[in-house]
């Protein structure tokens, strides 16, 4: 800046000094003749005067152009007045929503709607009408549906989406108010209608986050939990939750899954659709092993499954808590009942090294010796069950314990023994 100004007072200084040198120089004169007079003047006032004369003509031009405009001038300052105005009221509609006063809200809306009108049918319709219009309507519907008033919510909804196809409007405008007619079929208790109204949405919209969070409410109050849950893994994966949050919704979302399953075949298929993470999930592989055993599966599926969560369980045993050791033991144990024989050598061989890593854990001991007592192996059975059912917290398991302990007693002939168990097992 300092340098530009410094050029200018440079420039103004060498204008000047050019001035006075042709000015002082320049003894020319202008002669002008208007019978019977002789006017002489200098050629230095000559261009003086004609500065001077150009310098009245624009500026008389200027004013007169001024005075011209004013006509225009006044009409469009009244129609930015009459527009400020409409926006002043669908700003005010907008805010009245926002504070739960809707009928406040709906009659600016109105207003905003009549105003908007008054411009077209002038012709002084701004360039933003369209957009303008279809807010106004969608607003005046938001506030009906606030209100209950589903035929005036409907009727705007209408007009905003006629609106919204009219040119200039853009498409957001439409996607907009498809969105807001599908939550407010949610709120309705119309799931299909909801859907329904998300399928006529352009390709890309389908993927938004509000777009999938109404699928998900729709497709989980239709109970289509295969849809349901993988637009959550879609959810989880654009992180519209937190990690523990989506989490705890595809676990829930996959259960659903797993209990609408009727036979092995199509609970094999739901397991399979499960990602590999989610198949690790405690909770959802005790469920689907349950499940199995409920169907009549077969055990080495059951215990195929449950091999990832009996892993983890061993390598990170903070990450488990009681009820998910214990459902662990109930299930396997559940297997190794259900085929009325000895369980495989693989997984005897997996107790066994669990028990010996770990061997003051009565819920391990507990699944030890009633996978021993399954093999016949009724002396091991017995002290480790014996070791167990003083220790285990969980009654159901301390109560098969000492069942199974009394069994023991009675197949060795110690009557005494097995009363005294059979009475701790009654007494739990």
């Amino acid at each position: 800046m300092a340098m530009r100004a410094a050029l200018w007072l440079v420039g103004l200084f060498a204008m000047a000094v050019a001035v006075a040198l042709f000015a002082g120089d320049n003894h020319g004169t202008v002669t002008v003749f208007w019978p019977p007079h002789r006017i002489d003047l200098s050629v230095n006032l000559v261009l003086l005067l004609l500065l001077l004369l150009f310098g009245l003509g624009y500026v008389a031009l200027r004013a007169l152009g001024a005075v011209l405009e004013l006509p225009r001038q006044a009409r469009r300052w009244r129609a930015q007045q009459r527009e400020r105005a409409t926006h002043a009221m669908l700003l005010d509609a907008i805010v009245q929503h926002a504070a739960g006063r809707y009928l406040r809200a709906r009659k600016a809306a109105e207003g905003a709607l009549l105003r908007e009108q008054a411009l077209g049918a002038s012709g002084e319709a701004p360039a933003h009408a369209v957009v303008l219009r279809g807010l106004a309507h969608l607003t005046l519907a938001e506030s009906a549906h606030a209100l209950r008033d589903q035929a005036t919510r409907d009727a705007h909804l209408a007009h905003a989406l006629d609106v919204a196809g009219t040119p200039g409007a853009g498409p957001e405008l439409r996607e907009g108010g498809l969105l807001r007619a599908a939550r407010w079929a949610l709120n309705d208790r119309d799931p299909a209608g909801a859907l329904a109204r998300l399928q006529e949405l352009p390709t890309g919209a389908h993927r938004r986050t509000l777009a999938l969070r109404i699928r998900l409410k729709a497709a989980h109050q239709l109970g289509r939990h295969a849809e349901a849950l993988e637009t959550a893994r879609l959810l989880a994966k654009h992180h519209a939750f937190s990690p523990e949050a989506g989490r705890s919704l595809v676990r829930g979302l996959a259960v659903d899954l797993i209990q609408d399953a009727h036979d092995t075949v199509q609970l094999k298929q739901v397991w399979a659709a499960l990602d590999p993470v989610e198949r690790g999930m405690p909770e959802l592989a005790l469920r689907a092993c349950q499940r199995l055993q409920q169907l009549g599966g077969e055990p080495a599926v059951v215990r195929d499954w449950l091999k990832p969560v009996w892993e983890r369980m061993l390598e990170l045993p903070e990450s488990f808590n009681d009820a998910d050791r214990v459902r662990l033991v109930r299930v396997l144990e559940a297997g190794m009942v259900a085929i009325g024989a000895p369980s495989d050598q693989q997984w005897l061989a997996r107790i066994e090294a669990a028990t010996q890593a770990r061997p003051r854990d009565p819920v391990l001991q507990y699944l030890a010796g009633m996978a021993c007592l399954k093999r016949g192996l009724w002396g091991r059975a017995q002290l480790l069950l014996s070791q167990a059912a003083a220790a285990l917290r969980d009654e159901t398991l301390r109560r098969h314990a000492w069942r199974a302990l009394a069994e023991l007693a009675e197949q060795r002939g110690d009557a005494e023994q097995a009363l005294q168990a059979w009475k701790q097992a009654a007494q739990t």
